[in-house]
């Protein structure tokens, strides 16, 4: 089943994003496999990140939120509100199963 993860940041300049960058990417990279789409929200101006969506495939809501609560931003307290519903791919260019 699909899950879309609806994470904001924290108010601030990005600093606790950017200090665990490479670990949220490693921790992307390692789970490859559940992930189907996802990106940074970004600023009005585009100059900053400033939260994430994640399409994940996982078995249940319960996996979608423990995949979820694994990630180093999610552990290092980068999101002020996570929401995890799930999802139904019906139109667009990217084939998602």
């Amino acid at each position: 089943m699909l899950f879309v993860l609806h994470c904001i940041d924290k108010a601030g300049d990005g600093s606790l994003r950017m200090a665990n960058r490479e670990a949220h990417l490693a921790f992307l990279k390692a789970n490859a496999d559940a992930v189907r789409l996802g990106g940074p929200f970004l600023s009005d101006d585009g100059s900053r990140m400033v939260g994430s969506m994640l399409v994940i495939e996982a078995e249940d809501l319960a996996a979608a939120k423990a995949w979820a609560a694994g990630d180093p931003y999610a552990k290092a307290g980068v999101f002020e509100n996570v929401d995890i519903r799930p999802w139904k791919a019906v139109v667009g260019t990217t084939q998602i199963s």
